[in-house]
């Protein structure tokens, strides 16, 4: 029997003949959203209440907009609840995991065929936005040490990439205070054109960014004739300027699908490439790597040594204190698959993006930009005899269903291009494919009706997720 001074209110649930979590008080309340409460409340209830609102996010199955991984295997997500209580930068409390983080970067060093008389060296980073400013950073200290030893002013850096880039590229040019050379696009070309990177290349230049894969639509840059161009500049006019690959998406792919293309190491002037592990590295957000040629090629002045965490320890990414689970979670992918199963898994993934730009196609109420030939991306306009609707009407009908699918202008000089884009991951199975493009043409047949259409979002809002 309760005391009758007790209110029940204030008895634990546990003590409750009525002990489930929806008949507690908490959930007759509104949710604290501004302030810090009061007081405390049971574990399952803080549990059930974020749990249940976060029911309203999409579902990761279906979200194809993204490039980040929605999916891993038991054993993997064991390993990472298992670690996720592990600071990676406290060497000295957890030696075995930096040792396993060292053969993660010898192992990516060798997929990108890094040459065997380099000391190739690299890190994990928190994603390729931090990987790809440590990446640039190096090399404008390297230009600024070179320019300072020549008597040189070393004032005014900058760096040349295209329109197509991320957004973590316009922000290293911001933050690191170096002047942003950015090649528009054209209207018949979303890469990078190596003639107008010709025209800004000069002794300031501190590096070119060249693209494994664009976000906006999955093509490459061409990665050989800049780095011919780059090799040609340093003949005629003595200019060593690096060239950063950002193979944040295509990393994963191309060493495994296309093993024969030329885009890494093999290429003289490419000192430094990024991947995202949680990307096609078919790892959890959020890891990323940065690999560097040579030693040489990452100034020293740029590494701390720390002793505050125990023993020395050399520091030399953007972040300190993160988790050991994503580096660990990569290392499984790494001996879990190999080179035959990340092969397997891939081939999958552009016979799926090939299927389904194909049955697109075919439909006629599509022009394909990419068909999943180099990535598993598709990316389409919508064809020109349509003007009922916009690819934003048609990515909200189909959100509908469930399903999230990036619509988005391009950057200048082709902002008046609107494209559709799907991304297909490891986990987005054949029949999965059929049932999507069902309900695309369905989608379609009801936008003819002038009810269903929605106005496009702001320019600001058109650049499409990663």
């Amino acid at each position: 029997m309760l005391s009758k001074k007790k209110k029940l209110e204030e008895v634990d649930p546990s003590e409750r003949g009525h002990a489930s979590t929806y008949s507690q008080r908490y959930f007759d309340q509104p949710v604290p959203k501004f302030e810090l409460p009061e007081k405390s409340m049971p574990a399952n209830a803080a549990y059930q209440l974020i749990h249940d609102e976060l029911n309203i996010d999409a579902n990761p199955a279906l979200n194809l907009a993204s490039f980040v991984t929605t999916w891993m295997e038991p054993e993997a997500v064991k390993l990472i609840g298992e670690n996720l209580h592990k600071n990676f930068i406290d060497h000295d409390e957890y030696p075995q995991t930096e040792i396993i983080h060292n053969r993660c970067v010898n192992m990516l060093a060798r997929l990108f065929n890094a040459p065997e008389e380099c000391n190739s060296i690299g890190t994990s980073t928190v994603g390729s936005s931090e990987a790809i400013m440590l990446g640039l950073l190096a090399h404008k200290w390297i230009w600024k040490k070179r320019r300072k030893a020549a008597g040189k002013p070393y004032d005014r850096p900058n760096v040349i990439f295209g329109a197509e880039v991320h957004v973590c590229w316009e922000k290293f040019a911001r933050y690191f205070d170096v002047e942003m050379r950015m090649v528009p696009l054209k209207e018949d070309c979303f890469t990078l054109r190596v003639d107008e990177v010709k025209k800004l290349i000069d002794e300031n230049t501190i590096a070119v960014g060249a693209i494994l894969g664009t976000t906006y639509s999955g093509q490459s840059d061409p990665i050989v004739e800049l780095n011919q161009l780059l090799l040609d500049v340093k003949k005629e006019k003595g200019w060593d300027i690096p060239l950063h690959i950002d193979a944040a998406s295509g990393g994963f792919v191309v060493p495994f699908t296309t093993p024969d293309l030329v885009w890494d190491f093999r290429l003289e002037q490419v000192k430094s490439i990024n991947v995202s592990g949680h990307k096609y590295g078919l790892v959890y957000p959020g890891v990323g790597w940065v690999i560097w040629r040579d030693e040489t090629d990452f100034p020293e002045e740029l590494v701390f040594k720390v002793d505050y965490l125990g023993g020395w320890m050399p520091t030399y990414t953007l972040n300190f204190s993160r988790g050991s689970s994503g580096v660990l979670a990569q290392y499984y992918n790494f001996l879990r698959l190999g080179r035959e199963g990340y092969r397997k898994i891939m081939t999958n993934c552009l016979e799926n993006a090939q299927y389904l730009a194909k049955q697109l196609e075919k439909s006629g109420k599509f022009t394909m930009i990419h068909r999943g030939d180099l990535l598993p991306i598709v990316a389409m306009r919508l064809d020109k005899k349509i003007t009922g609707y916009t690819v934003f009407d048609l990515s909200g009908k189909l959100r509908e269903r469930g399903w999230v699918m990036s619509a988005y202008t391009l950057p200048p000089d082709a902002e008046h291009i609107a494209i559709l884009r799907v991304v297909v991951r490891e986990n987005f199975s054949r029949d999965m494919i059929n049932i999507l493009f069902q309900d695309i043409m369905g989608a379609c047949d009801k936008l003819e009706k002038p009810t269903e259409r929605v106005s496009p979002p702001s320019r600001d809002k058109h650049r499409p997720i990663c």
